[in-house]
Order: C-alpha cells, then sequence, then structure tokens
C-alpha cells in the first residue's frame, strides 16, 4: 500500500515504479489525492489499485485480493511474452508481425538481419517500406484470409537479391476478425543453387540417356536396312497417339524411348533372315518372334526412369492373349506397350518389307479397325485412327 505523498527525495509514484518493475510487489495507492495531474502520473506506472482515502476496511480487501490476481495475470503474461520472444529470437526464420493495419510491431533477430533494418527503427511503420512486394492481399471472407506459402525474394542490406520462401498467417482476435499477420520468412539461396544443380544433372542424364537409345537404335538399323528408320516412326507415331490420348509429356517421352529401341532384340536374328526377301519358314518365323524376349534381356539391368524393358517386352501381346511372348491380355499389358502395338503394326504393313511390298496406310487402319478392342486397345485405336483421318498425320 503506498502513499503518494512521501518524505524524502522520491514521492511514492517513483517508490511504486520501483518496487513493481524491480521487485514484482503490486502497489495499489492509499491516497488522498485525486487530482488531473496526480492520476496521470499515477497512470503511468499501472498500478493494481487507487483508493481515496477515507475508506471502508471490505474495500481495501477487495481491492488487495484483485491486486494479487491482476498480479498474477501480469506475471503469467510477461512470462508468455517473454518465451515467446525467446523462441522467436533463436528460430531459424525471419520473422516480422504487423497490425491490422499493416504496420509493423515485432521482428526477430534473424529478420532484421535478412532485411538490414533494426526494429527500433521500423516499429509503427508499414510493411511494405521493409518488404514492398510482400504485404498481405486483402482478407478474403470474414476470417481474415488464410494461411499462404508462396516463393519470393528481397534485397539484403548489400543490395543482393535473396530468393526466400514465405509464409504469411492472419492473427485473429475476437470474432475471428484479423488483427494482424504474420510473415515467415527464409532464404533459400542454396536451395534454389540445389535445384538447378539437379536440374543441370538431369539434362546431361537425360542427354546421355537419348544419345545410348539412339546408338542401339542405329546399330539395329545398320543391321536391317530394310527396316531403317521403322523404330523412328513407330516412336513417332506412337508420342503421338499418346499426345491424342491425353498422357502427360514425361510419360510421352518414356514411349519415344521405347519405341526407338523397341526391336532392339532383333540384333540376335541372323541378318540373313532379316533381309531374306521370300517368304518366311515357320522356323525363320519363331527365331525372329524371340526379338522381344532378347530385347528384354538386354534392357531389363537399366535403370531407365520408365519401365521401357517392359514395354519392349510386350509390344507383341494382343488384348485377346494371341499375342507373344507370354499371351498376356487386356489390362495385364502396359498401356505404353498397347500404344507401341498399335503404332508398329501401322507402319510395318504401310511400308516395304523385303518380302512382301507397302500394303498402303489404308489397308493398315483397315487392319487395326477389324482388331479394335480384340487384339488391339480400343482408345489406342481410336486415337490413331483420328490422328490419320482427321488431324491429317503422315509418316515422314
Amino acid at each position: 500500500l503506498m502513499d503518494i505523498v512521501l518524505k524524502g527525495e522520491i514521492d511514492g509514484i517513483t517508490a511504486a515504479r520501483t518496487i513493481w518493475e524491480d521487485y514484482g510487489v503490486p502497489v495499489v495507492y492509499l491516497t488522498a489525492y485525486a487530482d488531473e495531474s496526480t492520476l496521470s502520473r499515477a497512470k503511468i506506472t499501472e498500478p493494481f489499485g487507487y483508493i481515496l482515502k477515507p475508506f471502508d476496511e471490505r474495500e481495501l480487501q477487495t481491492t488487495i485480493e484483485m491486486a494479487f490476481f491482476k498480479a498474477k495475470m501480469d506475471k503469467t503474461l510477461r512470462e508468455r511474452e517473454a518465451w515467446l520472444s525467446t523462441v522467436l529470437s533463436s528460430i531459424g526464420d525471419g520473422v516480422i508481425a504487423v497490425d491490422a493495419g499493416g504496420r509493423v510491431n515485432f521482428m526477430n533477430p534473424l529478420a532484421e538481419r535478412l532485411t538490414g533494418r533494426e526494429l527500433s527503427s521500423v516499429m509503427g511503420l508499414p510493411l511494405t517500406d521493409i518488404l514492398p512486394a510482400h504485404m498481405p492481399e486483402e482478407e478474403a471472407g470474414p476470417n481474415g484470409g488464410a494461411r499462404r506459402t508462396e516463393e519470393s525474394v528481397l534485397a539484403d542490406p548489400n543490395g543482393r537479391i535473396i530468393p526466400i520462401e514465405q509464409t504469411v498467417s492472419p492473427l485473429h482476435g475476437r470474432g475471428r476478425a484479423a488483427t494482424g499477420h504474420v510473415l515467415i520468412f527464409r532464404d533459400i539461396t542454396e536451395r534454389k543453387r540445389t535445384e538447378v544443380e539437379l536440374q543441370k544433372s538431369r539434362e546431361r542424364l537425360q542427354k546421355a540417356l537419348a544419345g545410348t537409345i539412339e546408338a542401339m537404335a542405329m546399330t539395329i538399323e545398320m543391321r536391317d536396312p530394310y527396316t531403317a528408320g521403322h523404330q523412328r516412326r513407330v516412336s513417332k507415331l506412337s508420342c503421338a497417339i499418346a499426345g491424342r490420348m491425353g498422357l502427360p509429356a514425361d510419360q510421352i517421352e518414356g514411349i519415344r524411348m521405347a519405341g526407338d529401341i523397341h526391336d532392339v532384340g532383333k540384333i540376335y536374328v541372323p541378318a540373313e533372315i532379316l533381309s531374306k526377301p521370300g517368304r518366311l519358314t515357320d522356323i525363320e518365323f519363331s527365331i525372329i518372334r524371340t526379338h522381344a524376349q532378347v530385347g528384354y534381356d538386354i534392357l531389363k539391368s537399366i535403370e531407365f526412369p520408365w519401365p521401357i524393358a517392359q514395354i519392349v517386352y510386350q509390344h507383341h501381346e494382343r488384348m485377346d492373349g494371341s499375342g507373344y511372348p507370354n499371351g498376356l491380355r487386356g489390362e495385364a499389358i502396359l498401356l505404353a506397350a498397347r500404344i507401341v502395338a498399335v503404332a508398329d503394326v501401322v507402319e510395318a504393313m504401310s511400308s516395304h518389307r523385303p518380302y512382301r511390298p507397302a500394303h498402303g496406310i489404308g489397308t493398315a487402319l483397315d487392319e487395326i479397325t477389324r482388331g479394335r478392342g480384340r487384339l488391339y486397345d480400343a482408345e489406342t485405336v481410336d486415337a490413331c485412327l483420328e490422328l490419320f483421318r482427321r488431324d491429317g498425320f503422315v509418316f515422314e
């Protein structure tokens, strides 16, 4: 209990401030003074009660009880604020808090370092003065917007542009109305550098892989000049069909590579059989049929990003199980293999072979139409027919 008028060099207001701030003891003013000037000075010390003389015992008791309760709550709040401030100061992200008007009321040390501005110099300033592009957008709806994460950039004190990842979250008061926002951001320079290096590595790997595929395709064509370009044309048609069917670009790239080497197993077939001008014997034809299995055996140990070996293995399978080498049916055949199968039939029938003249594209399209749903995947056939009849697709 503190009187305001005291003997000595300091009055009760100064003493009350010291007792509370240094020792955490709540102070209740017990005084006869209630003038405007005294009240204004007393308010500054945030007293826990102000009782005018004369007073009764019940009033004093109630005020003291409330003072203890308020002091306890104040102490708990201060401890929580100190704990939160310590946490925000020690985390590895920059943190800036703004009020409902977008004015800065908190920055942790990392945010100060990244922006080159101290909290004391920006307190109460608009966030746009510090990070022009990072002010939260107008609140969406009555709940004051939603948390969102995005990438952006800021300039450090030396003018260097720093890529950052930022999360903006609304602060809600009573009634869920937004009372401000918290911007949490981190320097992602190293992550961006790593992403660039990974992309370059992927591109180098892709280029090396494409070169390997091309070399394998050329090896087959050098042994079988009559079918030179067959694999490339099948690959081109396969990709066009896959695109017409709406397959994603990455999957189409796998189909392209599989199409480029789908006959790699023919390296096992004697050249005289591949280039024989007459009708093949049953034994010769059975040797040619081994190329799907041989192709799979050649490719199965290579870790492609796509199931290239399986596509090569299955490109002579048929929907009704009449194909080879395993007599697979329907959905058991990879979609990519079903696409290559249709493209392979169309290209082979429309092109010249040592043992027969070209049948022409019309005959080839009639063949897949007759086999639609029975031998060949129905959706693939439809896409292929649309390519030729509606889109004007032609082999080079």
